[in-house]
């Protein structure tokens, strides 16, 4: 792993860091899903914004499988589709998908299934490829990963490639990310008149001018085999346009502005589809919950709406009284927005400070308004904003683990200042065993994944009444 040289190599502090970068940029409204991203690969610190813009706009998604594609800092023949079980970040391992990779290594003799380039579960592998896997991690939580190195970026090789993409992903829902920089130690004006140059022929989708405005010297961009071969595969695949999300040099963290190398980051939009109404946080669980009754439940989504319908438009808001003294009752409560099936926010208040209708207007305005993820609900987003309200029965503290039941039980784990929850459709979601919930529910709380252990951490159970 490169960990500790491109992005720290301590679990709390990497997703530290990660947290903060999602925290300066927002997530865009695009006609159509995300089908790629474009992302730079230097160390954090000089280009981990720029790709951060870029990550957010897949954040909540959901995709079978992701399929990275990085250069090679060195040189061999075509292109490596990693054959190992699994790469691994700080953030806990990535499962290879496969039965997608070996898809991929038997379609092109320039592609075929190795371990050249790569950094499976231990060794140091090819670092444009793996400084993509924890922002992946961050937005998308569990996934499966097909990951390919591109050792040469011969015009041959970059059709190869692209056939190989279109032919095998077609039908599919795989998300395709490549790796690149663009111009290297120029003076930071030129670099920038050099990478508008290729930034104005990806956003005009035209994977003939990005490469011809890099061979003829116009432009550099060390990834230019991994761009080509997935712009032109998504083209195959249907997708409708490009849109540059966000650039910048390195002269911005260094100061130094006589030679910089410049980061680009952007996605390719496919076309509309009918949104799944499938919340981001989990599915629905095979129980129906009990308890509340269809018209408390009409309630408090109403009064969730008219919440932050007032917040929208700077009117009071007037809390009608509970129609019955169940909504009374003091409880910890999450409320989750969605916006055409993507995450528009989510915030909850854990221990059971307020009566249950107060708690879902306020956290419902705090979902719309004060989630840092994401920029305040708009009165143009109200009509489609949809409303799920997750009540939590009171924690309980675990003994033992294995009193923990996956599907039934969310998670809630405190170690000294640091605490993190994970509502149990989560691990319903991503198909977790208890121990990767644990690990999770870790991470999740800015700690290393196996902190659970620890006698002075404390965990908590606990189950919801999710409408």
């Amino acid at each position: 792993m490169v960990a500790g040289t491109f992005y720290p190599a301590a679990p709390a502090a990497l997703a530290k860091q990660l947290a903060e970068l999602f925290a300066n940029t927002e997530r865009r409204i695009f006609p159509g899903p995300v089908r790629a991203i474009i992302a730079p690969h230097a160390g954090y610190i000089y280009s981990g914004q720029v790709a951060a813009n870029a990550y957010k706009q897949i954040e909540g998604e959901q995709y079978d499988s992701v399929v990275v594609i990085a250069p090679m800092h060195g040189f061999f023949k075509g292109v490596s589709v990693y054959s190992g079980d699994a790469y691994e970040t700080p953030l806990g391992p990535i499962d290879i998908d496969r039965k997608l990779s070996a898809a991929m290594s038997g379609k092109h003799p320039a592609v075929y299934a190795s371990t050249v380039g790569h950094a499976g579960s231990g060794g140091r592998g090819e670092h444009s490829l793996e400084v993509q896997l924890p922002f992946l991690q961050i937005v998308l939580g569990k996934f499966r990963l097909v990951a390919m190195i591109m050792g040469d970026q011969e015009e041959s090789t970059i059709r190869a490639a692209s056939e190989v993409l279109s032919a095998t992903l077609k039908g599919t829902n795989t998300l395709l990310v490549a790796s690149s920089d663009l111009s290297h130690f120029h003076p930071d004006k030129e670099a920038r008149q050099m990478d508008k140059r290729f930034e104005n022929a990806l956003a005009a989708y035209d994977t003939d001018r990005m490469i011809e405005v890099v061979t003829s010297g116009g432009s550099e961009a060390c990834g230019i085999g991994p761009i080509a071969a997935v712009v032109d595969a998504t083209r195959r695949l249907g997708g409708q346009n490009v849109e540059i999300i966000s650039y910048d040099t390195s002269a911005k963290a260094t100061g130094d502005f006589s030679e910089v190398v410049g980061y680009l980051s952007a996605v390719v939009i496919g076309k509309k589809e009918i949104p799944k109404p499938a919340p981001v946080v989990g599915s629905p669980m095979k129980k129906k919950p009990e308890g509340y009754t269809e018209e408390e439940k009409l309630f408090l989504r109403d009064l969730a709406h008219q919440a932050v319908e007032a917040g929208v438009t700077g009117k009071r808001l007037t809390v009608p009284s509970a129609p019955t003294p169940r909504l009374e009752e003091k409880r910890g409560v999450f409320v989750t927005l969605t916006l055409r099936g993507s995450l528009r926010g989510c915030i909850g208040l854990v221990t059971a400070k307020k009566r249950l209708f107060e708690a879902v207007a306020e956290m419902a305005q705090a979902a719309a308004f004060d989630d840092p993820r994401f920029n305040h609900v708009t009165e143009r987003e109200l009509p489609d904003l949809e409303f799920e309200i997750s009540v939590l029965s009171p924690l309980v503290k675990v003994d033992d683990v294995n009193d923990i039941v996956v599907g039934r039980d969310g998670l809630m784990i405190k170690l000294d200042l640091h605490s993190g929850l994970l509502l149990p459709q989560v691990a319903s979601e991503f198909g977790w065993d208890r121990t990767a919930f644990l690990e999770q529910t870790c991470l999740k709380a800015g700690l290393p994944k196996h902190i659970y252990q620890n006698p002075r951490a404390e965990i908590y159970k606990f189950t919801v009444d999710r409408f």
